[in-house]
């Protein structure tokens, strides 16, 4: 007999408040590595904990809860094989995720995110307090942490560079310098969509040696690296492209980084914002769970499309357009820099 609306409501918060388990999985099969041992086929779970170095009990488990998810399938008992999901946590996926995976579950990101409430109480990120200094000055300090990250990020929006390359506009001979841009990835595919487009990369001393432009010879020659740190100073260019930056931050740095980059800016420049544009309602969309992980990892929030347009005008600028991108959770908002005549 069907349950009472009351208690089908009830079940269905009690389900969705072990879905926690699920991120937790996945980093257990992106620790072990096991995606790997399924490339040429499916393996008895026997098999794959021998080859991992895990206990099958526990990668049985593991693997019959992503099962549940289409990440994985049990083709036969205790045989599992790859689903598309799945092959993308192994290393040549076309795609791979494994790194971004381990990253949004390192625990600098997973013990700040069980503190929610913690952060919605006193409206300070967790992280802080966990680690004992800001997100990014824990980073510095931490060489190791700091590769994962920024290999965690460089696939976590990979995925969106190619389309927001595309989405970008990018007039002729123009100068374009990559605000905080991690590895390069956007600005390398800035630079391969428009031919006769230079660029710098610009980042904190640490992260440039990482970076991904020098491996690519079709942009060989027209790209530079400098240090710096956007909160004092950027250097000039006719696009800005600032993608997953402002989220990070609080408005006022928000708003004097934009500022930064006016006061820098060629003639006719454009500060090209990629960020997530959160939809307003009931709507559901990636980054409003992301926003409660900024809330406990950084100073800063997802933000709707009358809050971008605000934070812009705040900064001197005037948003002229935004494009969503298909199938991605980023829009590219395109702003210019307002006249008073």
């Amino acid at each position: 007999m069907q349950g009472s609306p009351d208690i089908e409501a009830a079940a269905f918060v009690l389900d969705e408040v072990v879905g926690y388990l699920v991120p937790a999985a996945l980093r257990a099969a992106a620790v072990t590595g096991v995606a790997d041992h399924l490339r040429n086929g499916p393996r008895p779970v026997a098999e794959l904990a021998a080859a991992t170095g895990a206990t099958e009990a526990g990668l049985h488990r593991v693997l019959r809860l992503l099962a549940t998810r289409g990440i994985f399938t049990e083709a036969a008992p205790g045989v599992f094989a790859l689903t598309p999901p799945a092959a993308a946590l192994t290393t040549d996926a076309p795609h791979p995720v494994r790194a971004a995976v381990l990253m949004m579950t390192d625990p600098a990101m997973w013990r700040s995110a069980g503190e929610v409430a913690e952060s919605t109480l006193d409206g300070k990120p967790a992280f802080d307090r966990i680690f004992g200094a800001p997100l990014f000055d824990h980073y510095a300090r931490n060489p190791e942490a700091v590769a994962a990250f920024n290999d965690g990020m460089a696939q976590y929006s990979g995925l969106e560079n190619d389309p927001v390359a595309a989405a970008c506009t990018v007039p002729p001979d123009a100068h374009v310098v990559d605000l905080a841009g991690g590895q390069g990835g956007l600005l390398c595919a800035v630079l391969r969509r428009h031919p006769t487009a230079t660029g710098t990369l610009f980042d904190l001393p640490h992260v440039l040696p990482g970076n991904v432009l020098a491996a690519d010879p079709a942009v060989t020659g027209r790209w530079r690296l400098e240090p710096g740190d956007f909160r004092t100073e950027v250097p000039p260019a006719d696009v800005y492209l600032i993608k997953r930056i402002l989220h990070d931050w609080d408005d006022d740095t928000c708003v004097r980084l934009l500022r930064t980059c006016a006061a820098a800016a060629r003639p006719g420049a454009r500060i090209l914002v990629i960020d997530p544009v959160l939809p307003e309602g009931d709507t559901p969309h990636q980054a409003k769970a992301v926003d409660l992980l900024m809330m406990t990892v950084m100073p800063g929030h997802e933000r709707t499309a009358a809050q971008f347009e605000r934070l812009l005008a705040t900064a001197g600028l005037r948003l002229t357009r935004i494009i969503d991108i298909p199938a991605m959770p980023v829009s590219v908002l395109e702003a210019v820099i307002s006249t008073t005549g």
